[in-house]
């Protein structure tokens, strides 16, 4: 979610530096509601791009985290600049291998230095994400790993009957 956040956020950062560019330039681009559309999903995304990767770095270990936000960061923001900008339109193909080239290379990079890296799980298997309005207040999302009457056990009666009837056949 992070990536795909950030690729927005370079899109709109984007619209919205052409758009005080040409400003400047004279033609006055802020009468438009374009402009604040932009600037609203630039300001937003950057936000929630931020809150997404907090979390994810709470979860697990930076050496996880950031070469695969890298890379799907990359990836998002170059489809998106296709996309929406048209940036390779008129390329020559021998420019585009090379870019995309270039693109894989740096994610050999990325993947080399972080492969041999030791995983690290957190204690915590969740996000806690406070009071649900309108529900009893509990203190996880997730029951307890040791809590035998956890989802998806079998109650100890029910193990203790299973064998015995299986016993009896």
């Amino acid at each position: 979610m992070s990536s795909i956040l950030a690729s927005m956020t370079v899109i709109s950062v984007k619209a919205v530096s052409g758009m005080v560019t040409s400003s400047i330039k004279g033609q006055l681009q802020f009468q438009y509601p374009v402009f604040y559309v932009m600037l609203l999903i630039m300001i937003s995304s950057c936000i929630f791009q931020v809150q997404f990767l907090n979390q994810a770095m709470q979860l697990y270990n930076a050496t996880e985290v950031v070469p695969i936000n890298f890379v799907f960061f990359t990836t998002s923001a170059i489809i998106a600049g296709v996309i929406f900008y048209q940036e390779f339109h008129g390329a020559a193909i021998l420019n585009v291998f090379m870019f995309l080239f270039g693109c894989m290379l740096s994610f050999l990079g990325v993947f080399l230095i972080a492969k041999n890296r030791e995983k690290q799980t957190s204690e915590v298997p969740y996000i806690d994400l406070g009071t649900i309005p309108k529900q009893r207040s509990t203190d996880k999302i997730q029951p307890e790993l040791s809590n035998v009457n956890s989802y998806g056990t079998v109650c100890v009666e029910e193990r203790t009957n299973d064998s015995q009837s299986e016993d009896a056949r």
